[in-house]
């Protein structure tokens, strides 16, 4: 799920009192130095080196996509059993979050310090800690005490367990042209809501760290990547299969929800109660609460909740894992905003045939330009007729419309937008480096994407490159802004005159700029204490680098500047896509109830992120509960119309008549389920 931190390593930081002879996680056999290359996309972007001489490890793990990344140093000190007694990891993040964590073990004491705070613990058994920042490279020292460890699972600090599961065994050509390299692969499992992968080899050095469009790979080994990853890719749609083959009911004949009140959108009120009626994949009726059913339907208890037609996530950048959340967060519809095409066609046909749960997707095709920042995403170009090609492409494929992104050449976006809207395509992005976002409306753009990209254009110098940081950095402007100035009312005048809508992504906005080291984000608050606990522990760190009081009070007054510009905006008439970029389900209950603050009522919310996005998208099957439309919706104990917070305690789900229990599924996640299921009666 994207609404979490990416943990990108654990560290074994342990001991094993009991042991006498060394352990397999010993250094003795990985003495000298290993590289491996950090590719994105197929694109290389970064290193990860090492350098192990005696009982030490050096780290150097550097990657940027995107015009961002992390750049780490650790240092790794074991005793002589192989199992860290000093670890110390420096550097900064993705966002550039400064990063000084170390740990250190002295007999059965153990004392960290991260971006959280410090911790200790006492232990007389042997227990693994979780890394905040580590390198992928923890995850083979982690791999080889667990393979020694009873089930391969241990007790972890701070809190929980992880346990190591060997997935299968394959071998690669070795780059000589000679023999192979024979490799395991293995899932570890419990630092956070999903497991991670990655492979050993037969003498279980490092070989790689996999996910489906990220890894970090053995120089030498690259030419088979897309192979390696494609397993990650595998492994992670057999659990969510198996997922949905436990937890999915796809009821045989009719379903009748008793005793519910509907959210009508288009009168901003609730029925009185009555009971629905799903047939297949459609609302065939809407009767009175006792009306009497036909003979073998499925009844559930709705116990005078709320059933409101599913949501839609309109920045939503598709994944097997967030899929599945977004459903059980009655999340029933996403807009993909740049995805690699063939894994999104694939999981799309997955979820299509019933396979995956996940939302219904509409798609927008990534138009991005080459450059040493460039987001290894969609398709590359490197001039206006390869961009113009690209339209052809997304358009042969039966996108929706098209995303253009940083590293374009703004100067091309007129003819992209002319030729995108003459084949009926939708046209919507970032406002490309060196350009504002004037230029990009006046190109024809149909919506602006992230609200910092259109105020940007109002703090910025012409030669200043948004393809870095400075793109976020640069939001520290924002309060000195005058929003009755003519360079602000002239790109307002043009939202207005053009028709062009707004996806502010308030949501990424608020926890980028009011995330702090040691507290709680506050979009998190809610549900934080439901996760799993390095979860928890993730939503407790900066993104952005905050040096002193004087940046914390830039960016929370720039914050408070971002919600007044999207105030204004309503007020003008400028049509507000609801969408986070951060994965959906919790954050996009969040963005709404951020949306609170520009003078929405809950009533409001609820009709815009159900009917108006389903008559934006032109879906007219979607958006509210009749007979006739799709049964997408969910049902929630209270009333959301008073309080949009309770949109966050959802009892069940149906996605075309496939219904899910988010109580019964959340467990699988180790997340404490938030209320009680139904009753149902088959």
């Amino acid at each position: 799920m994207k609404f979490r931190l990416l943990f990108l390593g654990l560290i074994v930081l342990a001991t094993y009192s009991c042991k006498k002879e060394a352990s397999p996680a010993s250094l003795t056999h990985f003495q000298g130095d290993e590289t491996y290359t950090v590719i994105v996309g197929e694109n290389k972007v970064g290193h990860l080196e090492t350098h192990i001489s005696g009982d030490t490890i050096h780290i150097d793990y550097d990657y940027k996509n995107n015009g961002r990344g992390p750049t780490m140093k650790e240092t790794i000190v074991l005793n002589a059993d192989g199992f860290p007694v000093h670890w110390n990891i420096t550097g900064n993040t993705t966002f550039g979050n400064a990063v000084d964590e170390e740990y250190n073990l002295e007999g059965q004491n153990a004392s960290w310090t991260d971006a959280t705070g410090s911790g200790s613990a006492t232990t007389e058994t042997p227990k693994l800690y979780v890394n905040q920042f580590g390198s992928p490279y923890g995850d083979a020292l982690t791999a080889r005490v667990l393979l020694q460890a009873p089930e391969n699972t241990l007790e972890v600090l701070p809190a929980g367990q992880l346990t190591l599961q060997e997935m299968e065994t394959l071998s690669v050509p070795n780059p000589s042209g000679e023999g192979e390299l024979a490799l395991t692969s293995y899932a570890l499992s419990g630092a956070g809501l999903d497991p991670s992968y990655f492979i050993l080899d037969d003498a279980q050095r490092f070989f790689a760290y996999i996910t489906p469009r990220y890894i970090a790979i053995r120089e030498g080994y690259e030419a088979v990547e897309k192979d390696m990853r494609e397993l990650s890719e595998n492994y992670s749609a057999d659990r969510y299969e198996n997922i949905q083959k436990e937890f999915a009911h796809k009821y045989d004949g009719k379903v009748r929800i008793r005793n519910v009140r509907i959210f009508d959108p288009e009168a901003l009120a609730l029925t009185e109660p009555v009971s629905v009626v799903v047939n297949g994949e459609q609302i065939s009726a809407i009767e009175a609460p006792d009306a009497q059913g036909s003979e073998g339907e499925v009844e559930i208890d709705g116990n005078g909740g709320t059933l409101v037609s599913g949501l839609f996530e309109m920045h939503a950048h598709t994944g097997d894992d967030d899929a599945l959340l977004n459903i059980l967060a009655g999340v029933t519809s996403f807009r993909d905003m740049g995805n690699d095409t063939e894994v999104l066609s694939n999981l799309i046909e997955k979820i299509e045939s019933g396979v995956l749960a996940g939302p219904r997707v509409t798609r927008l095709g990534f138009i991005e330009g080459k450059s040493p920042y460039n987001s290894n995403n969609g398709i590359l170009v490197e001039s206006k007729e390869e961009a113009l090609a690209a339209v052809d492409t997304y358009d042969s494929l039966g996108f929706y419309g098209i995303k253009l992104y940083n590293s374009m050449n703004g100067d091309w976006a007129p003819e992209i937008v002319k030729k995108a809207h003459d084949k009926g395509m939708f046209v919507t992005g970032h406002v490309p480096a060196f350009s504002n976002a004037n230029a990009m409306l006046r190109a024809g753009f149909d919506e602006m994407t992230h609200i910092n990209q259109t105020m940007l254009g109002w703090v910025l110098e012409p030669d200043e490159d948004t393809r870095t940081l400075l793109r976020l950095t640069a939001m520290k402007r924002f309060p000195e802004l005058d929003l009755n100035s003519p360079k602000v009312q002239e790109t307002l005048d043009l939202f207005v005159a053009n028709n062009t809508a707004i996806d502010p992504t308030l949501a990424i906005h608020e926890l980028l700029m009011l995330s702090r080291n040691g507290e709680i984000s506050p979009g998190t608050k809610d549900f934080i204490d439901h996760l799993p606990p390095n979860e928890q522990r993730g939503f407790k760190v900066a993104m952005a680098q905050i040096a002193d009081e004087e940046e914390d009070k830039a960016y929370r007054e720039a914050y408070q500047k971002i919600v007044e510009t999207i105030s204004l905006m309503k007020e003008k008439g400028i049509f507000i896509v609801p969408g986070t970029d951060l994965g959906g389900a919790f954050f996009l209950h969040r963005e709404l109830e951020l949306y609170q603050q520009l003078g929405y009522t809950p009533a409001e919310l609820l009709k815009l992120a159900t009917y108006d996005m389903a008559q934006y998208l032109g879906k007219d099957n979607l958006g509210s509960i009749a007979p006739g439309k799709l049964a997408d919706f969910f049902l929630v104990p209270g009333n959301p119309m008073e309080n949009i917070k309770d949109i966050k305690t959802i009892s069940l789900v149906s996605k075309g008549g496939t219904f899910y229990y988010p109580t019964e599924v959340y467990p699988a996640f180790g997340i404490r389920p938030f209320t009680e299921k139904p009753d149902v009666k088959e």
